[in-house]
């Protein structure tokens, strides 16, 4: 057995072997705003719930192991003790992922991971609308684990207004853990769907994602695309250029001969199998592809 001294490796390796071996791992949605009002959204797999009278969940967003420096939702719950923990389901994974994309402060990122503001009934954060259940919170406590990259700070929330989506509840009006279908957060790009076992997310990119806001209406108006398809897609850093598709489209000739029909729900549907294979920025050449 590998015998370890967590003081004698770096943070990001203890780091590696926590969330590959503490897992799988609930996620907290955590939507704040800052003392000018201004939206935040990240998820933070470092959580559970840890009382029920009163109903306390704790969360921590975790001091950046590179460089040490500290994340807008700590900050925004420093400064107004508010937030909304919303859960995660498979149906928003993508787009879920997309939002730890670390826009500058000021971005909004529901707008770019093309989730709906939901207004709250106490607090002034906003809701998830997509999230099957939303957790409006006061903040009782932070505390400081640490002053170094890596620490945590638990930020110790009290529940003061639950939402639930009637789509996920029984005849009995419980939660329905099959129809909830949670995900939860491993090591690497791995998620755990509890209905369903292990899957991959690739991880946003080091630079910034163009988001679901520069997708072109056309995409995110049509009934083909889910709200995964849309996270994918808002998660390159560039879109193709003319000169790339015009490439791809004269190699390909299955891809011509489908772009060359007038039937826009097969460009549509092939642009969304090849998102089903992962292969994004050939389905971004097909909705792109001159018709």
């Amino acid at each position: 057995m590998l015998s370890i001294d967590p003081k004698e490796i770096s943070p990001a390796k203890v780091q590696g072997y926590l969330q590959g071996a503490i897992a799988p791992r609930p996620i907290a949605f955590a939507s704040t705003i800052d003392e000018n009002g201004n939206p935040n959204l990240s998820p933070f797999s470092f959580f559970n719930v840890f009382s029920s009278n009163p109903p306390i969940l704790v969360f921590s967003p975790a001091r950046r192991v590179r460089n040490n420096t500290i994340k807008h939702t700590l900050i925004n719950a420093q400064n107004t003790k508010e937030v909304v923990i919303n859960v995660v389901n498979y149906d928003i994974v993508q787009q879920m992922s997309l939002s730890s994309t670390e826009y500058p402060d000021g971005v909004n990122e529901f707008e770019k991971s093309g989730l709906n503001m939901l207004k709250s009934d106490v607090v002034k954060p906003f809701r998830v609308a997509e999230s099957p259940v939303q957790f409006e919170c006061k903040v009782n406590d932070i505390i400081a684990l640490g002053d170094q990259g890596g620490a945590g700070n638990l930020i110790i929330c009290e529940v003061v207004k639950i939402h639930v989506s009637e789509e996920v509840l029984n005849e009995e009006g419980v939660i329905d853990q099959h129809k909830i279908d949670l995900v939860a957060r491993c090591g690497g790009n791995w998620y755990s769907r509890a209905n369903a076992g292990l899957f991959e997310v690739e991880k946003p990119l080091t630079t910034l994602g163009i988001g679901v806001d520069n997708i072109p209406d056309f995409v995110k108006e049509s009934p083909i695309f889910n709200g995964n398809d849309l996270g994918k897609l808002g998660n390159i850093e560039a879109i193709p250029t003319e000169e790339e598709i015009t490439t791809f489209v004269k190699e390909d000739f299955a891809v011509k001969a489908v772009l060359s029909s007038d039937d826009e729900q097969k460009k549509n549907q092939l642009a969304k199998d090849l998102l089903d294979k992962n292969e994004v920025l050939k389905a971004w050449k097909v909705l792109l592809a001159k018709r």
